[in-house]
């Protein structure tokens, strides 16, 4: 596997013709930890459905886990998303399913087939965000932390080379939203490339880490000072 992950050369991004972001230069390498940060609008949540698919690339050259962004087709989405786990702010668990079964819609729908192979992945994702004894319990009967680590864990299933957190922690109270990152740095720790948009700069303080600000329609690394 090529050391880089993440490579953007002179990429412009658009939303509906509006120019959001402009001359973007991105190396990701394997292993990183980032912070993109920014206001609402500045384009952190643009960038990343670009890494993930949702947005064309339309000018300049990208290339995220080996899939070139600026030819990637609509068959090839899926296969991409099998490489890179996605975790959103609002969790997106299916509310009609136990957490257990929220994880097998996610495998079958990436191919696996065996029932005992399946479970053990299951138990081995939630185990490692602490969720493993929850399974059998309905999103709504847990709370928001513990919602977003099932979200974690779902992101993990396919053994991703990256992970993308688009505001992981907006709709958590601080305490929670520490506790949140821990596990994503947990996961960082253990050789996972994470990128992370969000606008809590409590956590970049507590959390040190490279971080790049979109504004303006630009985005440039900015250096963070850890809190004392």
């Amino acid at each position: 596997m090529s050391q880089s992950v993440l490579s953007l050369k002179n990429v412009t991004i658009f939303q509906e013709q509006k120019t959001i972001l402009a001359h973007v230069n991105l190396e990701v390498k394997h292993g990183e930890f980032l912070y993109i940060i920014g206001k609402t609008g500045s384009g952190k949540s643009s960038l990343m459905k670009t890494l993930y698919g949702d947005l064309a690339l339309k000018e300049g050259e990208g290339s995220i886990v080996d899939f070139d962004l600026a030819t990637l087709k609509e068959d090839d989405i899926p296969f991409l998303r099998r490489k890179i786990g996605i975790v959103f702010q609002d969790f997106k668990l299916l509310p009609d399913r136990t957490i257990k079964d929220n994880m097998l819609f996610v495998l079958k729908a990436t191919g696996w087939t065996d029932a005992d192979e399946m479970q053990r992945k299951i138990d081995e994702v939630l185990d490692k965000v602490a969720m493993k004894e929850f399974g059998n319990k309905m999103p709504h009967q847990i709370s928001g932390g513990e919602q977003q680590r099932v979200a974690i864990a779902r992101a993990l299933l396919n053994d991703p080379e990256l992970i993308l957190a688009d505001e992981p922690t907006g709709n958590l109270d601080p305490q929670t939203s520490a506790e949140v990152l821990e596990v994503l740095k947990s996961i960082n720790a253990n050789g996972k490339t994470v990128i992370m948009a969000t606008h809590d700069y409590a956590l970049l303080m507590k959390f040190p880490s490279k971080t790049l600000k979109c504004e303006d329609e630009r985005i440039f690394e900015v250096v963070q000072q850890r809190a004392v």
